[in-house]
Parts: C-alpha cells; sequence; structure tokens
C-alpha cells in the first residue's frame, strides 16, 4: 500500500521513528487534517525534504504510520495463529482473538482516517486498502468453513463474508471495548461465541459405540 521498509541504516531508522512519531502526534492533537508533510516536517525537526525522502507522498505516510502501529511482524504475523489453525472452527476462535487483540492497538489512527475518509484523498486511499484486506480475510474464513461442510446455511462464501466484515466494524468492536468497557478476553470469548453460532453448522451426533447395536434386544 505503498509504505516503505525498514531503513538499514541507524540514522535512518531514527528520522522515520521522528516522522512517525510526529504524525502520531499531530493526528491525536488535530485530526488526519493536521498532518501535512510541512507540519510533520517542522514537528520532527527535519526539513520537507526528507519526509520526502523517506515517504514519497502523505498516503506513504499514513500507511507507514499504521504499519508501525501494528508492531513487529505486521499483520501478517498478527494473523499467522487465524491461517494455520487446523480446522474451520479453531480458525474461528483465533480470528475472534486477532479482533479483539490487534484492532485495538490501530483503531485511534484508523478510525481518524475513517472520519475523514469522504473528504481526505489520501485517507480515502488507505481505508478503500485497508477495507479490501479486512474483506480478504473474512471471505478465507468462509472458504475454509465451505470445504470442510461446516457452513451453515443459508450462508454463501459471500454473503457469509459480507456479514463477518460488518461484525468486526471498528464501530463495534470500539462500542464494545470503550463505550462498554469490555476486556479484550471477553470481547474476544463472546465473539468467538457469536461466529460460531452464527456461521459453523454444529458437530455431527456421535454414533453408537462400535460392537453396539441401537436395536432391542429380543
Amino acid at each position: 500500500m505503498g509504505s516503505i521498509g525498514t531503513p538499514q541504516n541507524a540514522r535512518s531508522r531514527r528520522t522515520v521513528a521522528a516522522l512517525l512519531k510526529a504524525a502520531r502526534e499531530l493526528i491525536d492533537e488535530g485530526g488526519v487534517e493536521a498532518m501535512t508533510m510541512a507540519a510533520v516536517a517542522e514537528r520532527a525537526g527535519v526539513s520537507r525534504r526528507a519526509v520526502y525522502l523517506y515517504f514519497p507522498s502523505r498516503a506513504s505516510l499514513i500507511n507507514g504510520l499504521v504499519d508501525d502501529l501494528k508492531g513487529e511482524g505486521g499483520l501478517e504475523g498478527a494473523l499467522r495463529p487465524v491461517w494455520e489453525s487446523p480446522d474451520a472452527l479453531t480458525m474461528l476462535d483465533e480470528w475472534a482473538r486477532h479482533i479483539a487483540t490487534f484492532l485495538p492497538r490501530i483503531m485511534p489512527v484508523v478510525r481518524a482516517i475513517q472520519r475523514v475518509a469522504h473528504t481526505d484523498p489520501d485517507a480515502a486511499q488507505h481505508w478503500e486498502g485497508a477495507t479490501r484486506s479486512r474483506y480478504a480475510s473474512c471471505r478465507r474464513l468462509m472458504e475454509r468453513l465451505h470445504e470442510q461442510n461446516r457452513l451453515a446455511p443459508p450462508w454463501t462464501v459471500d454473503s457469509g463474508a459480507d456479514m463477518m466484515l460488518a461484525l468486526t466494524s471498528f464501530e463495534t468492536i470500539e462500542t464494545l471495548l470503550h463505550d462498554r468497557s469490555w476486556p479484550p478476553d471477553r470481547l474476544a470469548a463472546h465473539l468467538s461465541t457469536v461466529f460460531r453460532a452464527t456461521f459453523a453448522t454444529p458437530a455431527p451426533a456421535a454414533g453408537p459405540p462400535a460392537g453396539r447395536s441401537d436395536a432391542t434386544p429380543a
């Protein structure tokens, strides 16, 4: 999505860290609108040319900031337990845990981006890309359920992915974590219950033990 890789030079790493810190502070103080390249340069104590050296556009700076908030390993590392789950139901559980623990890490900045996405082209570019990425994850979950014959009717892969995207919206997660003060572990547990009850078929009933018959003896 246009962000740069990790600089190898120590001085460059310090400069990038200062730029990202300045960008975060400006968004916290005045929203995405306040995060101009000139303002970031001034706050970080560098020239505008230095900003463009590491982030060739304002959109790439927004992407770099969000990537930095994702932490070591980024989104791919955070999702690894989901995609490496042994079965579809465990995958739903890991997805619930991911939503409850990962989204809060990036939520303040992402919500600030979302609020101005309809008027700010750079914010819109980031939001559209982030939404496509979230939808792709939701669809992958539904495909796994379908492949293992555990996708409950009336859901299809398409409609299930749409609903999962809605259930895991930033508005929903923010309401429960911040407005209702749910701790992340409670949110993860309840999301897992909702996902299983909504999208997964019940486990097949166990048959009679081997060597026994249900027939009534004469």
